[in-house]
């Protein structure tokens, strides 16, 4: 069964031989990834010194960045639409055009095997909250709510392309980066999501299913209260680092078999242990808890230097994944995978 396979019954629950996973050599990975290229018109700005110890960049949407060398990846000092009366002059990149996709269509043609998954530059919410910048925008959702609609309908507009775009590219899935939590709650009130943000989801998770591909979503924080609500709308897949946030056992009852969970071993608690005895065993509950019959992909955190961890406590993790969920797989001493 190829890895394209085994993703695709493990996000419709067919029971795939064993449990789709996206590790780091030697391990398994059953993923191919492609983004959108960059609009020509509108290339994103590369980073350029302005003073001593601060850099900027321009966004392809029109955001300015900054960052201090050597300390911070960046954040957004100005968005694009620091006025709202200026709202009909901002030049929104354009994501129907067909150049900006082939090289996709050659990252997917070259790995048929795999599962081709398509990033999206995000959904409307975490591109909008950038336009105006997060502490404008959260203020906006509830002093300027038609405003904050239609520039959110104005972004819908560019993702329905990138996923109509990406699916003829031979995407299998999209993906998409939206951070809707915090530790132990939504950003915005569950009525007020319900009322201003859900719509979109329904909307763009519709054109992802007329394309007949799935789509699949990353959240750091607690969103427990729009889950239910992000399922119906269409979401196939949750992305989760901190899934301890939630309780593996709490999310085992309320969600196995109806949702797919993507996880690594708990970036925020568990890994920071580094008991490896308790990372390995965390790795079996979520195979054995979120795992039935499909419904979960054993993941990596990317970066074991922003976890402040050395690589091996993350090995634990692959190993413990390996074993126990593609038992055919054997993990050797010298790191080498066999099978049975």
């Amino acid at each position: 069964m190829t890895g394209r396979e085994i993703v695709r019954r493990t996000l419709t629950f067919e029971r795939p031989e064993r449990i789709a996973m996206s590790l780091p050599p030697p391990y398994p990975n059953d993923f191919c990834s492609a983004g959108v290229g960059e609009d020509p018109r509108r290339p994103e700005g590369s980073w350029a010194q302005v003073d001593e110890a601060r850099w900027e960049r321009v966004d392809e949407w029109g955001n300015t960045w900054a960052r201090i060398e050597g300390i911070t990846k960046g954040e957004v000092a100005r968005g694009v639409l620091e006025d709202w009366d200026r709202i009909d002059e901002i030049e929104l990149p354009d994501y129907s055009l067909a150049s900006r996709y082939e090289a996709a269509r050659n990252a997917f043609g070259a790995c048929a095997d795999a599962f081709r998954l398509g990033w999206l530059p995000g959904f409307p919410f975490s591109i909008a909250r950038k336009m105006r910048r997060m502490d404008n925008f959260l203020a906006d959702v509830l002093a300027e709510p038609e405003r904050v609609r239609r520039l959110l309908a104005m972004v819908e507009a560019q993702l329905h392309h990138a996923v109509r775009r990406l699916a003829e590219a031979g995407a299998d899935g999209v993906m998409f980066c939206e951070d809707w939590g915090t530790q132990d709650r939504l950003l915005v009130s569950p009525r007020v999501w319900r009322e201003v943000f859900a719509p979109g989801f329904r909307r763009l998770c519709a054109t992802a299913r007329e394309c007949r591909v799935f789509v699949l979503m990353h959240s750091c924080g607690y969103i427990r209260e729009v889950m239910v609500d992000l399922i119906a709308a269409g979401i196939a897949c949750f992305q989760f680092d901190q899934p301890a946030l939630y309780g593996i056992e709490t999310l085992g009852r309320d969600f196995a078999g109806r949702v797919t969970f993507w996880c690594p071993v708990d970036i925020q608690t568990t890994l920071q242990t580094r008991d490896t005895a308790r990372i390995a065993a965390e790795a079996r509950e979520m195979i054995d808890r979120l795992g039935r019959g499909g419904g979960f992909i054993a993941g990596c955190y990317g970066s074991n230097e922003a976890l402040g961890l050395d690589p091996r406590y993350q090995d634990t993790a692959c190993r413990a994944f390996v074993q126990h969920g593609a038992p055919a797989l054997r993990p050797q001493a010298s790191g080498r995978l066999t099978s049975s």
